[in-house]
């Protein structure tokens, strides 16, 4: 697919450029990098580059000829041989002539820059001066965005901003007009939609009185647009540096619905953002308790009741039971977890702790973090038992912890203490 050579923008108010001389002739095969032609304004003198490997064909304009700003002047194709896609470049544009159709201010028109060879559009990130607004030739007027760069671009003229012609987050064709400064201060400034192209409501005229309060905030920036997640992100070249600099994801504001573009102030949004890594964070930091038993005396227990009362020992109640004791909170709930089912008793509480008895299984140690509650698990075979106690600095205390391992292992060692 053939590749575009475009007339390049040297200068926020540069309208056209000069061919000086062409480097390479048609039909030359040319390589990324090399200087195609020499262009020049009335503020500086370049050599363009070739933007792809290929053969420069169909040129549009010769030595000497001025060209307006984002034309197409020439292919880089496959083949060395024209292919008449391209039309002859539209005449040179009246400095500052805004686009037709339209009733605009008089003024100097800023237009949208290229910041690259092969590119054909720009996105403005944010305005930076608000219709009507007075403004220097030096002053910071908008920040606009390719795929392959940002900046910051100049207004280029003193004066006021008689009209903004698109807004922030809008795609305008490299070369077209995009604001307007006016010498004097505009009594109507404009403010539109570039794709739309319809202008939106104006200053309203001296002689009505209702909508004047709402004239008064309208000198600050226009608001930004919120972008859907997963689009461009707008950010400021600053913005980005620091962002860069700091290990900051600019993607966690468009997650969290901040609107775009972003500017410095807004990392400070982004430093206070949670950390979505603070689950991981809290199980790293959490404690974790290890205690072993022996395996006989608790088995030994279950045996002499089973035989005492001729009936079944219900395992996970009389864990559930120890549990709350060595709690400290007799009767409160305890979910018993035995290979995948659970089951809280007493039944309908809200459990304040999870006991897993996965006694008997392959498992002789589990390292799974915190929980919402504090979790002990029993885990061994043979002749001990292993209980770990895992759980968040904010649900026990170390006395705390210390206490409900030591409670619950002397429990299993020595069985009938719970029922003294």
């Amino acid at each position: 697919m053939p590749h575009e050579v475009i007339m390049p923008a040297l200068g926020m108010a540069q309208d056209t450029g000069k061919i000086v001389s062409w480097l390479k002739q048609s039909g030359d095969a040319v390589k990324a990098g090399d200087a195609l032609f020499e262009v020049e304004t009335d503020k500086a003198t370049m050599e363009v580059e070739a933007p792809a490997d290929g053969y420069l064909t169909d040129v549009q304009a010769g030595d000497g000829e001025d060209v307006p700003v984002g034309n197409v002047i020439a292919l880089i194709s496959d083949t060395a041989e024209d292919s008449g896609s391209v039309a002859a470049p539209a005449p040179a544009a009246d400095e500052g002539a805004a686009p037709s159709g339209d009733t605009l201010p008089e003024g100097e028109g800023v237009i949208m820059p290229a910041l690259g060879m092969a590119q054909d559009e720009g996105v403005i990130v944010a305005w930076h001066k608000a219709p009507g607004e007075a403004v220097a030739s030096g002053d910071i007027l908008f920040e606009v965005e390719t795929d392959k760069a940002t900046m910051e671009v100049e207004a280029g003229h003193d004066g006021f901003i008689a009209a903004l012609l698109a807004e922030a987050g809008e795609a305008t064709p490299v070369g077209e007009v995009i604001a307007i400064i006016s010498a004097e201060a505009p009594d109507a400034p404009v403010s539109r939609n570039w794709s739309a192209g319809t202008p939106p409501a104006k200053t309203p005229e001296k002689a009505d009185a209702r909508p004047e309060p709402a004239q008064t905030p309208a000198a600050p920036k226009p608001a930004p647009q919120p972008v859907a997640p997963g689009g461009r992100i707008l950010a400021s070249p600053k913005a980005r540096r620091l962002a860069l600099e700091e290990g900051l994801d600019l993607q966690r504001l468009v997650d969290a619905g901040h609107p775009q573009p972003y500017h410095v102030h807004d990392l400070d949004v982004l430093r206070s953002l949670p950390d979505d890594s603070a689950p991981a964070t809290a199980a790293q930091a959490s404690r974790r308790l290890t205690a072993e038993v022996p395996a006989e005396a608790f088995a030994a227990f279950c045996t002499w009741a089973e035989a005492d009362t001729g009936a079944a020992v219900d395992r996970p109640a009389l864990l559930a039971r120890f549990a709350a004791s060595a709690l400290g909170q007799p009767g409160t709930g305890v979910t018993v977890e035995t290979h995948g089912q659970g089951r809280t008793l007493p039944e309908d509480a809200t459990p304040a702790l999870i006991l897993r008895d996965l006694a008997g299984s392959p498992l002789d140690s589990v390292h799974l973090g915190a929980e919402d509650v504090p979790v002990l698990t029993l885990t061994g075979a043979g002749d001990r038992l292993t209980i770990t106690l895992e759980c968040a600095p904010g649900q026990l205390s170390a006395p705390e912890a210390l206490d409900l391992l030591t409670g619950f292992a002397g429990r299993l060692a020595e069985p009938l203490r719970h029922l003294l």
